[in-house]
């Protein structure tokens, strides 16, 4: 049986080519080619190389690739990588590699850091300040964070927020015995901030049309608008406060003498 290296001359012989002529058809050097029909495989190089010479060539002159390749193998004890780890007894490593599930893991940490902070960001203001004495706590914070200081509201109106943060009102209705109840009925946007019993409940730029009802043993509101909020108190109506533009604090209390806490209205218009 011819070697494999006369196998291939005599495949190119039979067609009539010269090595020149090949190396222009297949874009491989006509050394190489020549290497390969005298078997002279360190002119070629790595074992690689070899292997895909053969493989090109051998479509070429119409020889079986694996062939060729299984047989250069069996020439020079070169195993193909594969075959290599098979004779060799070791476990072939599938699926994907630790750097893919390490970085799926940090994939899922950043989306969960995104989700918990949206969720943060989306939580309204009141709905921590009755968690135990973290809320309690919390409370302050918000007020100081959410809206105008007594001694700034009367300098300037204080800024809209972007969304109204409420607690769910309560109906409208007379208050228990030795509660207050303060119902209001916005008339014209206006910013409120309201605080019950120590605890602030709204805050926000709310629409007209709007109702809200606030109990408890003391109510202190600010209004950004005084003119664009009608009040009742305990189902007796005090009509608005002050004109358009004024900003207007008032307490309502169940302690003697104090009704009024502060009545300076301003108008900023």
């Amino acid at each position: 049986m011819p070697s494999l290296g006369e196998q291939f001359r005599a495949a190119r012989e039979a067609r009539g080519v010269t090595l020149s002529e090949v190396a222009e058809r297949i874009h491989i050097r006509s050394v190489y080619l020549q290497a390969i029909e005298e078997e002279d495989w360190p002119s070629i190089g790595a074992a690689v190389y070899v292997r895909g010479f053969l493989r090109t060539y051998a479509r070429f002159l119409g020889l079986d690739p694996e062939g060729a390749v299984t047989e250069f193998s069996d020439l020079t004890g070169i195993m193909p990588p594969a075959t290599a780890l098979e004779q060799s007894g070791a476990p072939a490593r599938s699926g994907p590699s630790i750097w893919v599930w390490l970085a799926g893991i940090v994939a899922v940490a950043l989306l969960a850091i995104v989700g918990y902070s949206f969720w943060q960001l989306e939580l309204p203001a009141g709905s921590a300040a009755g968690v135990g004495a973290a809320g309690a706590a919390a409370s302050p914070a918000a007020t100081l964070a959410g809206g105008p200081s007594p001694r700034a509201a009367a300098s300037a109106p204080p800024s809209p927020t972007p969304a109204p943060q409420a607690t769910a009102p309560l109906p409208p209705a007379l208050a228990p015995s030795g509660l207050e109840s303060v119902t209001l009925t916005w008339t014209a946007p206006s910013w409120v901030r309201v605080i019950v019993d120590g605890r602030q409940v709204s805050e926000g730029t709310f629409p007209a049309s709007t109702v809200r009802t606030y109990r408890g043993g003391s109510i202190s509101l600010r209004i950004g608008n005084a003119g664009g909020v009608e009040i009742k108190e305990n189902g007796r109506d005090l009509g608005m406060l002050g004109h358009s533009g004024d900003v207007m604090d008032r307490l309502f209390s169940t302690a003697p003498n104090s009704t009024l806490e502060h009545d300076g209205t301003r108008n900023h218009g």
